[in-house]
């Protein structure tokens, strides 16, 4: 073998381990205090820091003390008080904004105060903002300017209708970021970012046409649906529920002898009785005959299980509901891409009477 590509014998490759002293002249010198007062010590994180009332709190790198004795004077009076220091308002960037407004969010979600679709939602929104003033923009510098272009690249791609919600979305996440001390003035959104007008939503609406459902396609619907989204669809039209009404109905809230369905909204807890229709009432009684056991006890209650015994109820935008009666469309061709789905029903609900009839249903406008 050449000379040029052996190791010499009796020579290691691996690098010699450093001796103690070695490896003290390679690792920075712990900085002495400015002067005898300085109110700050040097951690062994290299950072200069203090206990305040049983904490321990950093106020910047070693080489840097001038920076970190002006952080502790800016927020000592908070800290030595028991209360969270107050952020510098100047280094507050976009991503801190819509952290802070989904950390919010997310905490109502917890509570219960708010739908986790309702969450992605404002995730969508952070994340449009993130993506169009840079994560690491400083918040106080966003301005009119910004807030146009955002709304003109979602005019592009949009309709009115959903320009509005996140117009509306957006102030919301800055007049959080205020109200949470995050910033110490409003933010100047311009005219440029105003929603569009009634006007301009109406032409909207106009140019797409109606999304409704005809009453041959629901009569077509209940005949080719299988249970128990028969029951569903004649809810939808009978009550107007939509896909969580459906996914979250509890048995004990239908009165079938005498017609009624007690049950408030899940979203707002708004108080709602409908009477039920015969056939609604004898789609619900075949969907109850073949309901499959329930697998977990918290779901014992539904009125409506799968056949694998689950809820048809999921906090996600796509639920099994919507699965299934997209797969009900493409099969009827139904499905072109028109905006019809499940929710359509409830938004639609034109049907004054459906009398009972040999071939099912007649739904009568």
């Amino acid at each position: 073998m050449p000379e040029s590509n052996s190791t010499a014998r009796g020579i290691s490759s691996k690098p010699a381990r450093l001796t103690p002293a070695e490896v003290s002249d390679t690792t920075p010198s712990k900085p002495a205090k400015l002067y005898p007062d300085f109110p700050l010590f040097p951690h062994a994180t290299k950072r200069w820091a203090k206990k305040i009332r049983g904490t321990m709190h950093y106020f910047g790198p070693w080489s840097d003390p001038d920076g970190a004795l002006k952080k502790y004077l800016d927020q000592k009076d908070d800290l030595h008080a028991g209360r969270k220091a107050r952020p510098d308002v100047a280094a507050v960037t976009v991503k801190d904004v819509a952290n802070a407004f989904l950390t919010h969010k997310q905490n109502k979600v917890d509570a219960g105060e708010l739908s986790p679709v309702t969450w992605l939602k404002y995730k969508q929104v952070t994340d449009l903002l993130v993506k169009k003033l840079g994560k690491n923009r400083a918040a106080t510098d966003v301005g009119p300017d910004d807030f146009t272009a955002i709304k003109n690249a979602m005019s592009k791609r949009w309709g009115a209708l959903r320009v509005r919600d996140f117009i509306q979305h957006i102030r919301s996440v800055f007049k959080h970021a205020l109200e949470a001390d995050l910033l110490d003035r409003p933010t100047r959104f311009g005219p440029g970012f105003a929603r569009p007008s009634k006007k301009v939503l109406r032409l909207d609406r106009a140019r797409k046409g109606p999304k409704l459902f005809t009453p041959p396609q629901i009569r077509a619907l209940i005949r080719k649906a299988g249970q128990p989204l028969r029951a569903m669809i004649l809810l939808g039209i009978n009550c107007g529920f939509g896909n969580s009404d459906c996914g979250t109905l509890p048995v004990k809230a239908l009165d079938l002898a005498g017609g009624w369905v007690n049950y408030p909204r899940p979203k707002t807890g708004t108080p709602r009785r409908c009477p039920l229709w015969p056939e609604t009432v004898a789609a619900i009684r075949d969907a109850l005959a073949s309901r499959p056991e329930p697998k977990d006890a918290e779901n014992a209650g539904l009125a409506f299980l799968t056949r694998y015994g689950h809820s048809w109820h999921k906090e996600i935008e796509d639920s099994p509901i919507s699965k299934e009666t997209t797969k009900l469309l493409k099969a009827l061709k139904l499905y072109r891409g028109n905006g019809l789905s499940f929710y359509t029903l409830r938004q639609g609900r034109f049907v004054k009477s459906c009398p009972a009839s040999d071939n099912g249903p007649t739904c009568t406008p």
